[in-house]
């Protein structure tokens, strides 16, 4: 199982060769870490209330096929990755053209950030719960 987001490529995530730019897939994997951090209920009030924030200290980038205007896309995503507290991570987005084919996969690495003192920090206990409720890749590590 995975948690899905779906979008819509538009005109100003075109390159010169009509196809998805480059880092558009990167903006797409990032919405769908939002969306499906939102649906944990850790959204930017949370976030900002806790002083706390993702950060990443990798992402990587795999193009399959081309991408076109005005296609639907769908990221299928899966924690890979994770200490059991939850305070480091790896996610997998696969992402997949309206016609079902996989066009990206992308992996980021990341963390919890403490905002005010600018250093790596876990969640408070029930939100990292509910972050290890993820679901999980079948190859999945727990560190």
């Amino acid at each position: 199982m995975s948690i899905v987001y779906e979008g819509h490529v538009i005109w100003a995530q075109v390159d010169a060769n009509m196809h998805l730019r480059h880092s558009a897939y990167a903006d797409f994997a990032a919405q769908a870490r939002i969306s499906m951090l939102n649906s944990l209920g850790l959204d930017f009030k949370t976030f900002q209330h806790l002083k706390l924030g993702p950060i990443l200290f990798r992402e990587e980038l795999q193009y399959l096929r081309e991408v076109g205007i005005n296609d639907n896309i769908k990221i299928e995503t899966v924690l890979t990755k994770s200490r059991a507290d939850g305070s480091r991570w790896s996610i997998r987005h696969e992402l997949f053209r309206g016609d079902g084919v996989k066009a990206a996969i992308i992996i980021v690495e990341g963390a919890w950030m403490d905002l005010a003192k600018r250093k790596l920090a876990a969640l408070p206990e029930d939100l990292a719960q509910k972050f290890m409720s993820l679901p999980q890749a079948e190859d999945f590590v727990l560190e």
